[in-house]
């Protein structure tokens, strides 16, 4: 990367992946209602490889509270069912030979407050992620400007340029974050 373009193009993908990766955890936060994003992302140990629930089996949600998983190979069914119980999501499976149940029980108001306590907890790593990726950037343009380049003028430029989406990112996740307080909160 020798242009700042470059750079910036560069640290813009970065930050927003950072945002899209909180998200990705976010919809395995569950506010009371059964939803697939709960479970589709738990890694069971099938046949010695960490796999993702959601590519061994179907995840179906016949009704608002429960969850049903059906794995393509029945005899995965103690892994997934260990795997769910180590996940720790607050759900107790349910066994039957053929599939699990996933009950969603109604979240008590300390179960809500856990869960915005992790969504803050999320948004922050993602805001150091994205802080980070503008150090790195920083430390480029620096670099860039050092070696004769660009001018000084670029680099202060490019510099504000980086601030202005550092500034946009975390705003970003600071509105999903509220969002899904007042999620998590609705009762």
């Amino acid at each position: 990367m020798d242009t700042v373009d470059d750079v910036m193009l560069d640290a813009i993908d970065k930050m927003t992946k950072s945002a899209e990766f909180m998200h990705q955890e976010f919809s395995g936060l569950h506010t009371g209602k059964a939803s697939p994003a709960m479970v589709e992302n738990i890694k069971v140990d099938y046949y010695g490889t960490a796999t993702r629930l959601m590519e061994i089996a179907n995840i179906s949600t016949p009704e608002p509270r429960l969850l049903i998983i059906s794995p393509f190979d029945p005899s995965s069914l103690g892994a997934i069912e260990k795997a769910i119980t180590s996940a720790n999501i607050g759900i107790t499976p349910m066994n039957d030979g053929r599939l699990i149940r996933l009950p969603v029980p109604e979240m008590s108001e300390e179960r809500r407050t856990e869960l915005v306590k992790l969504a803050k907890r999320l948004a922050e790593e993602a805001k150091i992620a994205v802080r980070n990726v503008r150090r790195d950037a920083n430390a480029h343009i620096k670099n860039i400007e050092k070696e004769s380049k660009i001018s000084e003028d670029e680099r202060d430029d490019a510099l504000k340029d980086i601030q202005d989406e550092t500034n946009k990112h975390i705003d970003e996740i600071d509105k999903s974050l509220t969002s899904k307080e007042t999620e998590i909160m609705d009762i």
